[in-house]
């Protein structure tokens, strides 16, 4: 297994951790999970740019890297809903696009076809993550801040709310926006005859 693959894995890995450490209370587990988050982050961006400079593109690759990225994103959102800072209706939403577009490839694998990611889905891909990492660090600031003050409490709490409902707004319309263009673009799969 190459390089990329390997760290593909290693996401799926970062993943697992993260979700563990954020669903379990503890001192500084938003900031842990928020440090584990960008690590994986970091580990998606790597893989892809080291299969292009190395030419080490393989099916394994183009089939895993943007499903891991579908369970890292989506773990994300999930992660954030008991957290009181994600609507549950965002990650349905994410993961409702994330199905049917993983539906689709499987259905084109069936036919022989493999359907890569394309480049509106990789931005969608950066807003999602984006979002999750925009309310990962805003949880951290308030481990970190410890007793704020009223005023700063109030602050963060319009971060909180319209910096995570703008952010939302992006990540949501980017998800469907994609979604629509690779399910019109790859139709043929599902038109009978």
């Amino acid at each position: 297994m190459n390089l990329p693959n390997q760290l593909t894995i290693a996401r799926l890995g970062l993943t697992l951790v993260f979700v563990a450490v954020l669903s379990v209370d503890f001192p500084w587990h938003h900031t842990l999970a928020a440090v584990l988050f960008v690590i994986a982050t970091i580990t998606d961006y790597a893989d892809g740019r080291i299969a292009r400079e190395r030419k080490l593109i393989t099916d394994f690759g183009i089939l895993m890297d943007p499903l891991v990225d579908k369970i890292m994103t989506a773990a994300g959102f999930i992660a954030l809903i008991p957290r009181g800072v994600m609507p549950a209706w965002v990650a349905i939403v994410v993961i409702a696009r994330e199905f049917l577009i993983t539906g689709l490839r499987l259905l084109a694998s069936s036919k022989g076809r493999i359907l890569p990611s394309e480049n509106l889905g990789k931005h969608k891909t950066s807003w999602q993550i984006a979002t999750v990492l925009y309310f990962l660090i805003l949880l951290s600031v308030r481990e970190f801040a410890g007793k704020m003050s009223e005023v700063a409490a109030a602050q963060l709490q319009a971060l909180l709310t319209y910096g995570g409902w703008a952010m939302i707004t992006i990540a949501v319309a980017f998800t469907v926006i994609s979604g629509l263009r690779y399910a019109r673009a790859n139709w043929d799969l599902v038109r009978p005859g």
